[in-house]
């Protein structure tokens, strides 16, 4: 592929390792060939890598695919994923899920990039639904004040409510930022 074709989200590999193209900037100085920087994001580990091409240099693009899968359950340091179409299973390493691991719940269907028959990361919904499993009772006096309390859902993740947030209530998430954004159904 050659380096004036890609553009922002194309996906590279570079000695053997896939990136995705956060930024793409373009540049032609005045006598010289034209210069392409890249900010890469490595698909592996999530760093990043600043690279500089010039026009006319070739590149490699990933092999990358999405597939529906379900999340199963986590085993050690893996999260297990099952193709919801030939039911072969992948696993994903949780350094790789990074924060999103928060947010999955057994049974829940996800797309999963794969690199050749390797799965490199998930993408999540932006927003879920989770259950409250644990918090703290807030008093009349409490709620006076807007003042945040902590509330532990299902997955174990630790987020900031409202006080009149309960127990068995369902919160709408969001993904993205790992916040609060509405209860959805409060226990009986």
């Amino acid at each position: 592929m050659d380096i004036a074709d890609i553009h922002k989200n194309s996906k590279l590999l570079l000695d053997g390792v896939p990136y995705n193209v956060v930024e793409a900037d373009f540049m032609k100085p005045g006598k010289g060939r034209a210069i392409y920087r890249l900010r890469l994001k490595n698909l592996f580990d999530g760093s990043a890598l600043d690279r500089t091409f010039h026009s006319g240099e070739k590149v490699d693009e990933a092999n990358i695919r999405a597939e529906e899968k379900q999340y199963l359950y986590k085993d050690g340091d893996y999260y297990i994923f099952m193709s919801t179409d030939t039911f072969e299973q992948s696993f994903i390493a949780e350094e790789q899920l990074g924060d999103k691991k928060s947010f999955l719940k057994d049974g829940d269907v996800v797309n999963v990039l794969m690199l050749d028959d390797r799965a490199i990361d998930v993408t999540i919904n932006t927003f879920v639904e989770l259950k409250v499993v644990k918090t703290e009772v807030s008093s009349r006096s409490d709620t006076i004040t807007a003042q945040n309390k902590q509330a532990v859902l299902e997955t174990g993740y630790i987020i900031n409510v409202p006080p009149f947030i309960k127990e068995d209530d369902i919160l709408k998430v969001d993904t993205r930022t790992g916040t609060y954004v509405e209860r959805v159904t409060t226990k009986k």
